[in-house]
């Protein structure tokens, strides 16, 4: 990939952090990315259930090929207001609340207004409660702290802040001299912008792919369901494009590509996985084999809803996934290279 190619991807990346979609809420991103792929003149339709697919046309049309990464978040709900002014939330995904104390946050009304707060302890001041740190962080004792002058639960009412209303975290956005991408929600963020990026590249580049190839930018995969349907019957290979995930006895790390061959819901398609490493080996692309334990992805969901096809999953490297995530940008550029000669291969039959 060129730098200058690379580049536009970290600027894309960052233009999609920036707007706030947690799942249920994902209707400016999802505007956003159609009008991205609008300006490419390349065909797009929307699902019922709000997600996108854009379509490249490739010289087989009897045999198809998807891939999908989700531009849904990990997020929250408003709860209850309580008596005091602060709101109870209830999450969206999996998340902890550790990972989110202290954090700014964002209420959306129902009618669009915003109000930013923080997410807190209710026993945060050690001036007042002294076992502060010994107190479970969960949902009774965790809050928002409002940046407007409520002191009541009718004063809250009367900013238009009600129970559902969607919650969505700072994402903190940092791009470092030394290449690293430091964010919430590069789950999976930086897959999409991926997808956009290669998307661009095949259209400017004019190639004609050997399968008619489909990409579903979905939003509910956080919530499990976000590639379980809209997959044409020619459907034959099913490539989820997400994140891999570090931690102790990983082999991904925040330097390549990270071939996933079993998660939660079990192994993945044994030759796909066999193919990718082929490619990978045969580009100099560098790559990690991994098992992701507590983890599923939308091509896991595909095969749960009861599509025939031949499923995979890839993503860059992210470190502390589903809290502070972060991630370097020469795992996108080695996803992004995989997955460049992966759509032009040739397809397990």
């Amino acid at each position: 990939m060129s730098i200058h190619h690379n580049a536009e991807t970290i600027r894309l990346l960052k233009d999609l952090l920036l707007i706030p979609s947690p799942s249920g809420n994902t209707y400016e991103i999802i505007s956003f990315v159609e009008d991205y792929l609008s300006e490419l003149k390349i065909e797009t339709k929307r699902n019922r259930k709000g997600g996108l697919i854009a379509t490249l046309p490739g010289s087989d049309s009897r045999h198809h090929r998807m891939l999908t990464a989700h531009v849904d978040t990990l997020g929250a709900m408003v709860k209850e207001i309580k008596d005091s002014g602060r709101l109870k939330l209830d999450l969206i995904g999996g998340f902890k609340y550790n990972s989110i104390e202290g954090e700014y946050c964002t209420i959306e009304t129902a009618s669009g207004k915003k109000y930013s707060g923080t997410i807190l302890m209710h026993q945060t001041s050690v001036h007042v409660y002294k076992d502060a740190d010994k107190k479970e962080r969960n949902q009774e004792n965790m809050e928002v702290r409002i940046d407007e002058k409520v002191r009541t639960k009718e004063d809250v009412r009367a900013l238009g802040i009600e129970v559902g209303d969607f919650v969505s975290f700072d994402p903190r956005v940092e791009i470092t001299p030394s290449g690293f991408i430091k964010s919430r929600h590069l789950d999976d963020k930086a897959s999409v912008a991926i997808l956009l990026q290669l998307i661009k590249r095949i259209k400017t580049a004019n190639i004609t792919l050997p399968y008619t190839t489909h990409f579903l930018i979905s939003n509910n995969e956080e919530i499990g369901y976000g590639g379980n349907s809209n997959i044409t019957p020619e459907t034959v290979e099913f490539l989820a494009v997400d994140m891999g995930a570090i931690g102790d006895g990983q082999s991904t790390d925040e330097y390549t590509v990270s071939i996933c061959t079993k998660d939660a819901s079990g192994p993945y398609h044994y030759e796909l996985r066999k193919r990718l490493v082929k490619l990978a080996q045969e580009h100099g692309i560098q790559y990690k084999l991994d098992l992701y334990p507590f983890y599923g992805s939308d091509a896991s969901a595909a095969l749960r809803a009861g599509h025939d096809i031949i499923h995979g999953l890839v993503g860059p490297g992210i470190d502390s996934s589903h809290a502070f995530e972060r991630t370097h940008q020469q795992a996108l550029e080695e996803t992004a290279e995989l997955l460049f000669h992966y759509i032009q291969s040739e397809m397990i039959l």
